[in-house]
């Protein structure tokens, strides 16, 4: 008993160390594994802060690099165009943080000025045209703004409160909501109806395409109208009352 007690100390006494040699080969290769890691992110980091360097007012002046170039980053994390406090270095570096802040005052401004006529709802495209003539840019042209960048620009008002945000219609149309509220699916599916029939609806329009009752169609609208400024109302039109939605109609410059 003696014997075989003493062999299983010593089987014990070598499989500690076992362990304990391969802890210490597996603590030496991690902290290899993690040097190396630092030194690939360092090289990495260096080089695009070249790149982006080097074509910095390419970034800022064309579309569809600027897209690009953001692709590139978001795959591996980075967001140049974030702000100086989430972007750190890079909105230093390449200064997109402020001309990202930049376009979400331009954007602030025209939802603001156009919110009477709208009721605090207008259509991507326009404001992208509203904001080209602001800036004096030609869209898709040098410096143009695109639908990505007004996206991005958005996202750094979220702390402002002031209920900025993206609305997407059922056939693919962006609105922009500049005003503290929801938007229930009635009064999405009244818009989308609006959008494909140029900008107006009426009951008619809804009881036929939607199969609501004329009491529900007319709620529907009315609450547009009268509580969320969203629509307007012309009693003039020879089949009976009309309501324009600004938000999807297509203006002129």
């Amino acid at each position: 008993m003696h014997r075989l007690g003493g062999a299983g100390l010593a089987a014990f006494d070598r499989q500690t160390q076992s362990l304990q040699s391969f802890a210490a080969l597996s603590q030496s290769l991690s902290q290899a594994q993690i040097t190396s890691l630092h030194s690939q992110l360092a090289q990495f980091r260096t080089a695009l802060s070249r790149f982006a360097t080097d074509h910095r007012d390419e970034i800022k002046r064309d579309p569809a690099f600027r897209l690009a170039f953001q692709q590139m980053c978001a795959s591996i994390g980075v967001d140049p165009l974030a702000g100086p406090r989430k972007g750190g270095w890079w909105a230093e570096l390449l200064g997109l943080g402020d001309w990202q802040y930049e376009l979400g005052v331009q954007i602030v401004d025209i939802c603001v000025n156009t919110r009477e006529r709208n009721g605090g709802v207008i259509e991507m495209g326009e404001l992208i045209r509203m904001l080209s003539k602001l800036r004096g840019v030609s869209e898709g042209g040098e410096g143009a703004i695109t639908e990505d960048d007004v996206i991005r620009s958005i996202k750094t008002l979220a702390p402002l409160g002031a209920g900025y945000e993206i609305i997407e219609l059922a056939g693919g149309q962006k609105l922009v909501r500049s005003v503290p509220r929801e938007l229930d699916n009635d009064q999405a599916t009244a818009l989308a109806l609006a959008q494909m029939l140029g900008g107006f609806v009426d009951i008619s329009a809804l009881v036929e395409s939607q199969g609501w009752t004329r009491e529900r169609s007319r709620a529907v609208l009315e609450n547009m109208h009268v509580r969320d400024g969203l629509c307007w109302v012309d009693e003039q039109d020879e089949g009976g009352t009309t309501y324009w939605v600004p938000s999807v109609t297509e203006w002129g410059d």
